[in-house]
């Protein structure tokens, strides 16, 4: 069973931005994504990489504005989240796939399978 942290959340102003955290209790051959959901919306895969060679993936509505980034010697993956809007209100979780080996974690190709207890995130004025 892999155990996922999540930290960084916080309340910011439309424009502000975040580093969320991730620090997983094993770290090779898996997929690890972030996702978020706001009450009463689903689900939405946000970004996801795969630590063994760093190839990421985004969701549509957070291209440019998110990055997701790796500290293999801590076992952490970050989220930097910029430009942030009150759309982005949501709980962010970390998510990690079960073993495998892959070449790539494009958000859909894979089904997260361990979740973390999330990080909330809200953007208001």
């Amino acid at each position: 069973q892999v155990q996922l942290v999540e930290s960084g959340g916080g309340s910011v102003s439309p424009g502000g931005s975040l580093r969320l955290s991730c620090v997983a209790s094993t770290y090779t051959n898996r997929c690890i994504g972030w996702f978020r959901q706001a009450p009463g919306k689903e689900r939405e895969g946000v970004a996801a990489l795969y630590p063994g060679n760093g190839i990421t993936s985004y969701g549509d509505s957070v291209k440019g504005r998110f990055t997701i980034s790796q500290d293999n010697a801590k076992n952490t993956v970050y989220l930097q989240v910029n430009s942030l809007k009150p759309d982005d209100t949501a709980m962010y979780y970390c998510a990690a796939s079960r073993f495998g080996r892959w070449s790539a974690c494009t958000l859909g190709s894979w089904s997260p399978a361990y979740w973390g207890q999330g990080t909330q995130v809200t953007v208001s004025a």
